[in-house]
């Protein structure tokens, strides 16, 4: 028995002088971290460890490599990472990070082993674009910076060889397809190029003289090298969409539509910035257009049907009725084409918004993409609030047939303000509501919501709005008010800013993440915006 009890203490105090402290467990001694193909030299002081289950690596080691530069405050205990116009803060023992003055939470805090920080492998990626895989059998980590990959358009190689020659380019602000319909958003006007092409079977959009706006950029995590995809998943007839910055001398954008089969369609130019391509499948009255959020009616000159069963060249109808010539992408003189372009038949223009007896509305889902506005109590964004919102009026207006709508933006893009203001007012629509969640520093935060127009003609839509959406919600009456914002002083129709309720409030902010809350928001807005423009 005192043999047993020997070996079983001398086991224990094996065991505790083999394994680490509670929580943390190096990987392995032979972990490795690889960069692009190249294996990073780790200093003996800083090897790799997990953190309950957080793999965490040197910090300098890998951003040094990445082009990063690293500085360390040994007061404040804070490792500050700059590269360009990004600024990463990382405080040891603390779960909140900074990222370009946004609180980013993290799995586990920075630790510092023997003078070397560690950190979590995944804000490294998730913060630097770069990819990461785990290879178990070598027990390697591998990291994969971000590579610029042209779309795989066989018409022509694009020209990448210069800086892109911006001078009076328009600037597209957001691309987005639903409903069989691709739409391409832009601050001006645009001369689409297009046509159908086969083997496989695309249809081929250029818009020479456009650029991609700053905000459309910053709110595509994908678009790293101006090169991207829109979202097409279980369309039938669509296998994908992408877009790059085709050429730079003009600068011009190009958009591909990878189809399943051969497609009628047409593209519609309301010369206002939007510009629409449209299968055959989803093909509507000639009297709307649909924005991929929303459908609104076009006020436009040019629409174009093709058919990819047909040789002769594409047309173009102009405004004074005449036509010409559609460019083809094969454009190179020095080459011979090998896919056969579609033809295109022109189509009565329909009629400008609300001629049809419709009303136009835009809904503006507040801040976004790098704006993230305010930060609830528990750390939730309030861009993560206004978008669901938005998107559940949207769900409700498509039941209406007297109304059409546009969407300032439909996913984590950052539109800026007066990209906003604009599309309001070049739709000439009749109502413009922005959704937003309240905050404020006080120590004690308010409940409630308020409700913000600038213009006195907008007072009369504010009245209406503020009675549904009080009243579905059961918050605080916390009343309308006249204040100058940009988004209500500089739009054209009467215009609103909802603020539903406190993100700061413990109460509001239990409710305001919820369906019920949102749903409830939801059918008071458009109830609201029903009741003002007199549509049953």
């Amino acid at each position: 028995m005192k043999r047993i009890s020997l070996w079983m203490l001398t086991l224990i105090m094996i065991l505790m002088v083999v394994l680490p402290s509670t929580g943390h467990a190096a990987i392995t001694a032979s972990t490795h971290i690889n960069l692009d193909g190249q294996e990073l030299a780790l200093p003996a002081s800083g090897q790799v460890e997990t953190v309950d289950g957080t793999v965490m690596v040197p910090l300098r080691v890998i951003v040094e490599q990445l082009g990063y530069k690293v500085s360390w405050s040994n007061k404040a205990q804070t490792a500050t990472i700059k590269k360009d116009k990004t600024t990463l803060q990382l405080v040891a023992g603390s779960h909140v990070a900074t990222v370009d003055n946004k609180l980013i939470d993290l799995p586990e805090a920075p630790l510092l082993q023997n003078g070397t920080t560690l950190v979590p492998l995944r804000f490294i990626s998730e913060n630097t674009g770069t990819t990461v895989k785990w290879d178990n059998t070598v027990k390697t980590v591998f990291l994969t910076t971000p590579k610029k990959i042209e779309p795989s358009v066989p018409d022509k190689t694009p020209d990448t060889t210069t800086p892109a020659d911006t001078t009076n380019a328009s600037a597209l602000q957001a691309i987005s397809f639903s409903d069989s319909r691709l739409t391409v958003t832009l601050n001006g006007t645009a001369s689409p190029k297009y046509s159908a092409l086969t083997n496989p079977n695309r249809i081929v959009l250029d818009l020479p003289k456009t650029a991609f706006s700053d905000s459309f950029l910053n709110g595509k995590v994908m678009n790293l090298g101006n090169v991207g995809k829109v979202d097409v998943a279980g369309d039938p007839d669509v296998a994908g969409i992408r877009y790059s910055l085709f050429s730079n001398a003009p600068s011009t954008v190009r958009v591909v539509m990878d189809l399943n089969n051969a497609q009628k369609y047409k593209v519609i130019n309301n010369n206002k910035g939007v510009v629409i391509v449209e299968l055959d499948g989803a093909i509507k009255p000639a009297s709307t257009i649909n924005n991929g959020t929303g459908t609104t009616t076009n006020n436009g000159n040019t629409q174009v049907s093709g058919n990819p069963n047909t040789s002769t060249d594409p047309v173009i109808t102009n405004p004074d009725g005449s036509t010409s010539p559609a460019s083809d992408p094969n454009n190179d003189p020095n080459t011979t084409p090998t896919d056969t372009p579609s033809t295109a038949v022109p189509v009565t223009p329909g009629s400008g918004p609300g001629k049809d007896g419709k009303k136009l509305v835009v809904i503006d889902a507040g801040h976004g993409g790098k704006d993230s506005g305010a930060i609830s109590l528990t750390g939730r964004y309030e861009k993560n609030f206004t978008l669901p919102v938005v998107l559940k009026i949207q769900a409700l207006l498509e039941q209406e047939p007297n109304i059409d709508f546009v969407l300032t933006r439909s996913d984590d893009s950052y539109p800026t303000l007066p990209d906003r203001v604009k599309i309001a007012n070049d739709l000439n629509a009749d109502v413009f509501v922005s959704i937003h969640g309240n905050s404020t520093d006080s120590a004690v935060s308010p409940s409630g919501t308020e409700m913000y127009y600038s213009r006195t003609s907008s007072l009369s839509l504010a009245q209406i709005v503020h009675k549904h959406v009080v009243a579905a919600l059961g918050l605080s009456d916390r009343g309308i008010h006249q204040k100058s914002l940009h988004v209500t002083r500089e739009t054209k129709m009467p215009a609103i800013l909802i603020e539903a309720g406190y993100l700061s409030s413990p109460k509001d902010e239990a409710l305001m993440y919820t369906d019920a809350f949102q749903e409830q928001l939801a059918e008071a807005v458009v109830a609201g915006i029903k009741e003002y423009l007199g549509v049953e």
